[in-house]
């Protein structure tokens, strides 16, 4: 397993992308009013080539006034079948952007925004990521099982996978 360090290249932004691509639902976590964190699942809608990640949201729900006092977010997406793990760290920000809206429908947001990709309260929550972590472990069992055996046997604690963090340098608007 690699140790985790700090990469800032296209190929660990390729893997990242590649890791949390297929995975349909993610919770994204906000702080609320109170100090308290949100956590909520959410269906992404876009990763960009630089890791923007698009939700769509309402303008008038409860992570958009938490977003609007405090920027900080945290997405987690999890594929437990085949062992990848991804924690993301980033500002969100709504974003009011109708040519988006259309260009990101889909027909089951419907069941959301009635009204369709012109839906007055259908909104964009935008996170630009900053880092991530993500835990990528053999998805074969067999292998997974040996590596414990030998690890165990041999008194080793190597953790099984690979373990990587991934900075990006901060964008301003």
């Amino acid at each position: 397993m690699n140790s985790p360090s700090s990469v800032a290249d296209p190929q660990a932004l390729a893997k990242l992308r590649g890791l949390i691509k297929d995975v349909t639902v993610a919770m994204v976590v906000t702080v609320g009013i109170d100090g308290a964190l949100h956590s909520r699942p959410m269906a992404t809608r876009e990763i960009e080539p630089d890791g923007t990640l698009w939700f769509f949201t309402a303008d008038d729900s409860l992570k958009a006034r938490e977003i609007a006092d405090e920027h900080q977010v945290n997405v987690v997406y999890a594929d437990p079948r085949q062992q990848k793990y991804v924690s993301v760290s980033g500002t969100a920000t709504i974003v009011r952007d109708p040519e988006k809206n259309r260009q990101l429908w889909i027909p089951m947001a419907k069941v959301f925004f009635p009204h369709g990709a012109d839906d007055p309260r259908l909104a964009l929550l935008r996170i630009q990521v900053e880092s991530a972590e993500y835990w990528d472990a053999p998805a074969n069992r067999m292998v997974q099982l040996f590596q414990l055996a030998r690890a165990a046997f041999a008194g080793d604690a190597e953790p099984i996978g690979d373990h990587q963090r991934v900075d990006l340098p901060r964008f301003t608007d």
